[in-house]
């Protein structure tokens, strides 16, 4: 189940990004939508860390779950930042 996701998500990345894959004018922008996926693959892989991690954090010591939400859920939000940066920077390539 979990490579099928993974492969429907790089799918969807490739298709969503790379709309002008083959271009009139000979230029492929293919990497555009593989740079992305990638960069949203990782994200996603990243995220799921983080949450197993504080769920584990949180079974061990139930007293810090307020710490390690906060800590987490900036980890996180700064774990998006760079992924949507990243998307966008593929985008731009010419």
């Amino acid at each position: 189940m979990k490579k099928m996701f993974l492969m429907f998500a790089v799918v969807v990345a490739l298709f969503c990004f790379a709309d002008d894959a083959f271009a009139a004018d000979g230029t492929s922008n293919i990497g555009k939508g593989i740079g992305a996926g990638l960069a949203v693959i990782g994200a996603g892989i990243g995220l799921g860390y983080i949450g197993a991690g504080m769920a584990e954090s949180m079974a061990r010591q139930p007293e810090m779950a307020g710490e390690l939400s906060k800590s987490s859920l900036i980890i996180a939000a700064l774990l998006e930042g760079v992924a949507l940066f990243a998307m966008l920077i593929c985008y731009m390539i010419n």
